[in-house]
């Protein structure tokens, strides 16, 4: 099973989401095509009701310890209750550039 995939489904069951993005973004980053390193995870769930940003962002590190343990090298977590996404219009901010390691400019 890909990262992707593990990710994926260990979001959708430890959050019961509304509405979840996942998005490979290690081509942007010195690890180039191919690789799983860096991720982008848009997740609008009712679990994150009363909870500041860090709280849910420590539950989602939890879920996926093993990810990061394996391989992962970074998460961009954008985390909303059902209500923030709704006056977000449905959009997360995109990612910028990795502008480390290989792709570096001098």
């Amino acid at each position: 099973m890909s990262t992707y995939a593990r990710i994926e489904q260990k979001l959708i069951e430890a959050f019961d989401p509304e509405h979840l993005e996942i998005e490979n973004e290690s081509h942007m980053h010195a690890s180039g095509k191919g690789a799983e390193s860096h991720f982008k995870v848009v997740l609008v769930s009712a679990k994150f009701n009363g909870q500041r940003l860090i709280a849910r962002h420590r539950e989602v590190n939890k879920v996926l310890a093993d990810e990061f343990m394996n391989g992962v090298h970074a998460l961009a977590l954008h985390t909303y209750t059902e209500q923030e996404w709704e006056e977000r219009s449905g959009s997360a901010r995109r990612s910028p550039n990795c502008m480390g390691g290989e792709q570096a400019v001098i």
